[in-house]
């Protein structure tokens, strides 16, 4: 079992920026390749990066590329998005995901390719 816990949310004007945390524990964190998604009212829950075991590939959605950045500290069981040039259309949910598996085999944009969640943090862009 895994727990994660996202932190990091808040409310933002447009073009400002905001870092996300997710702490997992539970089980070895170089073990899971980890993402990140997000959900807005009305919406389906979306992919927006991921990142395998040693941060050697990471992936991003469209929407997000050039502005955001996944990153991971093995030494701190942390994985991280830096959110620069944010848009109103980033207000979401953001959730951290944990895989079972330390790589990615071409799913990782998939929400039933991880196995944890954390609770979510609301990130609120005004314009």
């Amino acid at each position: 079992q895994v727990q994660l816990v996202e932190s990091g949310g808040g409310l933002v004007q447009a073009g400002g920026s905001l870092r996300l945390s997710c702490a997992a524990s539970g089980r070895t964190f170089i073990n899971y390749a980890m993402g990140w998604f997000r959900q807005a009212p009305g919406k389906e829950r979306e992919f927006v990066a991921a990142i395998s075991w040693n941060g050697g590939s990471t992936y991003y959605t469209d929407s997000v590329k050039g502005r955001f950045t996944i990153s991971r500290d093995n030494a701190k069981n942390t994985v991280y998005l830096q959110m620069n040039s944010l848009k109103p259309e980033d207000t979401a949910v953001y959730y951290c995901a944990a895989k079972g598996t330390p790589y990615y085999s071409g799913n990782y944009y998939r929400v039933g390719e991880y196995d944890y969640w954390g609770q979510g943090t609301q990130v609120t862009v005004s314009s």
